[in-house]
């Protein structure tokens, strides 16, 4: 049955047929759709964040201003990290710290913009506007004025105002004479000018000036000219000067030596009349000086006498003092000889005694003395009272002869005090 139809049966208001992409929709089940499409939510809002980061920092020194893309405000914030909702809020940073503008091209005389004086030539200045953002209405600048301050706003007005000072001088004062009144003129114009759109002008510099090299030229030989007039004119004055300081030397010289001579006639007279009045008191001294040395005479007079007096005096004390002590001393002396010889006398008195009770006190003596000559053997006494020198011999006596020795033995016992006395 199937077999027997054909392409012209087919009706044409059929639909077409699925596409391979609608039939895989359409095979995935209708659950996993939603975490599908939080998955591609959450990788975009992880991207936009990381693209356009929500929190911002604002380096020291800057300040910042946060716009509104939907109402326009602006809110100033300080140095830290601040929140920037992205899409809807945008940051823009200002820097806080004193700026420099420098024309760079009018710093040449051959530059592309040089400055134009009075005269009508082309001249160069270096010249240096400091400025500052005025952090009170950083928002009216945030929201009136351009991003780049420096080159929108400050460039344009400082050249206008320094192109339309410097057409007022002439090269010679701008580069000499009037160059200080040229900056202060340029900064009471520029200030107000800047100071409307919230910028402070701190000061304006003036340095090199760069001359055409003709007018350069011709300005040299003119200085050279004037320098020389100049030396020429301080030579003279100088000349001048040095007669006229001859002239008051002289004069100065002549009234010195009036004045000296005045003060030296002036001085004699004040000395004669001083030792006038010297000599009215010297003569009364000199009086009272004799009469004194007179006093000072007999004075001296008087205490010789009274010290030979006392000389004297003393001599004849001391002579009969001596007299005296001579008279003790012999006193003493026969004193002390009659106490010597009664001593003498009751020792010899002992010692014959002594040699009496004991003989052999002799002989001992006699050994001690020459002991250093001779040696001396001491042996006890015979029993008979014989000499000891028998003893020692071994010889024999006689009764007789003892008695013979013993006589001769008593009158030896008395020399020893003889010989005392």
């Amino acid at each position: 049955m199937n077999d027997d139809l054909t392409t012209d049966d087919i009706p044409d208001d059929l639909p077409p047929p699925p596409s391979p992409l609608h039939r895989f929709v359409e095979r995935l089940p209708r659950v996993r759709l939603l975490p599908l499409t939080a998955c591609a939510v959450a990788v975009a809002a992880v991207w936009g964040l990381w693209t356009h980061a929500p929190l911002r920092n604002v380096p020291n020194g800057e300040i910042g201003v946060r716009m509104n893309r939907l109402t326009g405000d602006a809110g100033v914030v300080r140095a830290g990290t601040v929140f920037v909702f992205p899409g809807l809020q945008d940051l823009r940073l200002y820097d806080l710290h004193e700026q420099v503008f420098r024309p760079v091209d009018s710093a040449s005389a051959g530059g592309s913009a040089p400055f134009q004086s009075v005269e009508g030539l082309s001249i160069g200045v270096d010249l240096a506007a400091h400025y500052a953002l005025d952090p009170a209405r950083i928002g009216t600048i945030a929201r009136d004025l351009p991003a780049n301050v420096g080159a929108d706003v400050v460039a344009p007005a400082v050249q206008g105002v320094i192109y339309r000072v410097f057409t007022r001088y002439t090269v010679r004062e701008i580069f000499s004479s009037k160059r200080a009144e040229i900056q202060q003129v340029i900064e009471s114009e520029l200030r107000p000018k800047l100071a409307a759109n919230g910028i402070l002008l701190r000061d304006v510099q003036i340095g090199k000036v760069d001359l055409p090299p003709d007018y350069k030229r011709g300005m040299e030989a003119l200085l050279a000219e004037e320098l020389a007039s100049d030396k020429m004119r301080f030579t003279l004055e100088l000349k001048e000067k040095e007669v006229k300081q001859a002239g008051l030397e002289a004069d100065a010289d002549k009234i010195k030596r009036q004045k000296a001579a005045e003060a030296a006639g002036a001085e004699q007279v004040i000395a004669a009349k001083a030792q006038e009045e010297a000599m009215a008191h010297v003569l009364p001294f000199k009086q009272k000086q004799i009469q004194q040395r007179q006093f000072e005479a007999e004075a001296e007079k008087a205490s010789r006498i009274k010290t030979a007096e006392g000389t004297a005096e003393a001599r004849r004390i001391e002579a009969s003092g001596e007299a005296d002590s001579r008279n003790k001393l012999a006193d003493a002396e026969v004193y002390r000889l009659e106490k010597v010889g009664k001593s003498t006398s009751e020792q010899m008195a002992r010692e014959g005694a002594l040699i009496t009770r004991h003989p052999l006190l002799i002989q001992k003596t006699m050994a001690d003395k020459l002991s250093d000559k001779i040696q001396v053997i001491i042996a006890p006494p015979p029993a008979d009272g014989g000499f000891i020198g028998s003893t020692l011999l071994g010889s024999r006596t006689t009764a007789a002869t003892r008695t013979a020795q013993a006589k001769p033995a008593d009158t030896d016992d008395n020399a020893p005090q003889e010989n005392a006395q």
